[in-house]
């Protein structure tokens, strides 16, 4: 039930945002898509939580929701491949857009020395093979495909306006894909009350904006994705 309404609440601030940004640029935005967008968040948090509890879980043994990364991840790809989103489309190919691996190989060098300089300045306890694992393979996955995937191209195309900034065009759906990714790791609700961990989100921000910016600069969630597993993996080795 937290985790239900923890996701409602999520789902409103992105509809309350999204309606605001809408109101600022009305001949650009679209209800219909930014609906399709709160959706796929709710469809993504049911995932993740086991259909809240309703699916039963698969390994109880588990110290890390494999089943809930696996089961959010899939919901991801089968939402990508319906002819409104397309993989392609929504950056879920290999594929690098033509030219961009010279401008992006210098943002994905800053992205490491950040994460090597927070996995210094904050070591960790010894990890398990299952937490190493884990960390090198699903967030990543997961959450690339969702945030800078399908959320990104529904958002996208809910707000149409753009403006260059750092070489690529920026529109309200990828600040608000930003936004999204933040409260997921900052926000929740337990025992009654909302929790929201500033230092969370402010940790969660410069990652996300460099992550939208490589998808929107190679057109592909490869590099944010790789990128995504390296910051989590290189915090378990000090």
């Amino acid at each position: 039930m937290d985790s239900m309404v923890a996701t409602l609440g999520g789902g409103t601030i992105l509809l309350l945002a999204g309606g605001a940004f809408g109101l600022l640029s009305r001949r650009g935005f679209s209800l219909r898509w930014l609906l399709v967008a709160v959706a796929l968040a709710v469809v993504n948090d049911a995932m993740l939580t086991n259909g809240y509890g309703l699916i039963p879980d698969l390994l109880p043994q588990s110290a890390w929701n494999w089943q809930g990364k696996i089961l959010a991840l899939a919901a991801t790809l089968i939402i990508a491949s319906l002819p409104a989103f397309g993989w392609r489309r929504s950056g879920l190919t290999l594929v690098q857009a033509a030219g961009s691996l010279k401008s992006a190989i210098p943002v994905v060098l800053v992205y490491m020395a950040f994460f090597a300089g927070l996995a210094v300045a904050f070591p960790s306890s010894p990890a398990t093979a299952e937490t190493i694992a884990f960390q090198l393979t699903m967030p990543g996955l997961e959450e690339e495909a969702f945030y800078r995937g399908t959320l990104l191209f529904a958002l996208d195309r809910a707000f149409l306006g753009r403006w260059r900034f750092l070489g690529v065009d920026w529109g309200w759906g990828a600040l608000l894909s930003c936004v999204m990714f933040g409260l997921a790791h900052a926000f929740g609700f337990s025992e009654g009350q909302f929790s929201f961990d500033p230092l969370t989100m402010a940790l969660t921000a410069v990652p996300s904006f460099i992550g939208v910016w490589l998808v929107l600069r190679t057109r592909s969630v490869l590099l944010p994705a790789v990128l995504h597993n390296f910051g989590n993996a290189i915090t378990l080795m000090f």
